[in-house]
């Protein structure tokens, strides 16, 4: 009786909800980016299915030095998670009930908002479920806290004038972010941390530099070390960055804005030296000029968290627009 009563105030509360939002505007969500507000009966939540999600949402990031997670979760049982609708961004609710399915809808009750729903009649039809689609759920949740990255960026641009005139690209960055180095094809964009720093690179190569051989992956390892070995030195003689040799990155190809890219996640490190950091690379081909317009993003905080850093520079990576 009493988990039917549970289901019986979650039911009721969507269903308030919807009613309340049919006539009025959405409300903004503010929920924090890469959070996840997991609703679940605590019994659930404890046993297979919780191990499931958190196996999945919580699972490591990519191309960390440390593990974080992919989301900061956070459960409520069905019948304590009225007035949190419009604060989470992204929402998974797992039930278990006669029905068994899935949905994935977009502003149920907030904007922007995804809200996951998944129900079974038994343990296995949810754990079923959540394994068919939870690549998918990922995916969107991570879509819209890059767009809402983005959205916050908007507010207070930095003139990228001089992108635009060098590299025939757009990009939007903070304000907090400053130009460190300005040469004829490369820039080193920088915003400075209580403990570190948060860096962008521009630079573009010829297509074969990549594309010479079937070894793309170590093009740009190599690509990378030759930019760091150059432009990127420590304090100390003979110290600058490459990549971190001891832990192959993550590769793969993806489509950028219309553009065949090659994304690479991993770690660098400096060479003779001790500092260490994660990094994002995008090379974008670009046909048009013959060439590789290559946007890294990477990072220095050493005994802080990573992820969210990481995040904001692939939410400004993937503002970029070739003119």
């Amino acid at each position: 009786m009493k988990k039917m009563f549970s289901l019986f105030l979650v039911a009721l509360f969507f269903i308030s909800c919807k009613e309340e939002n049919a006539g009025t505007a959405y409300k903004d969500s503010s929920g924090k980016i890469n959070h996840l507000s997991v609703i679940i009966d605590n019994q659930l939540w404890n046993g297979e299915v919780g191990d499931s999600i958190r196996n999945k949402f919580a699972a490591p990031v990519d191309g960390l030095p440390q593990e974080e997670p992919l989301f900061t979760i956070k459960q409520y049982a069905p019948n304590l998670f009225e007035g949190f609708m419009t604060n989470s961004r992204n929402i998974l609710v797992v039930l278990k009930n006669e029905d068994n399915g899935f949905a994935l809808k977009k502003d149920e009750f907030a904007k922007p908002q995804n809200v996951a729903h998944i129900s079974g009649s038994t343990i296995s039809e949810i754990l079923k479920l959540l394994e068919e689609h939870s690549d998918e759920i990922i995916a969107k949740f991570k879509q819209t806290d890059i767009a809402e990255n983005q959205r916050r960026i908007n507010k207070s641009l930095l003139n990228d004038t001089k992108i635009e005139k060098t590299f025939k690209a757009s990009l939007k960055l903070p304000t907090a972010y400053r130009y460190i180095i300005e040469e004829k094809n490369f820039f080193w964009i920088r915003k400075e941390l209580t403990s570190g720093n948060s860096s962008i690179l521009i630079y573009e190569v010829p297509i074969t530099t990549i594309e010479k051989d079937e070894n793309t992956l170590l093009n740009i390892i190599h690509m990378r070390d030759s930019i760091g070995e150059k432009h990127i030195e420590g304090t100390l003689p003979n110290t600058f960055m490459i990549t971190e040799a001891a832990y192959s990155p993550y590769f793969s190809t993806v489509n950028l804005n219309g553009k065949k890219t090659y994304e690479t996640k991993g770690t660098w490190e400096l060479k003779n030296d001790f500092m260490a950091g994660p990094f994002i690379n995008y090379a974008i081909k670009d046909k048009k000029n013959n060439r590789f317009l290559v946007i890294e993003g990477f990072c220095y905080n050493p005994s802080q968290a990573k992820r969210d850093l990481m995040h904001e520079l692939e939410s400004i990576i993937k503002s970029i627009k070739l003119l």
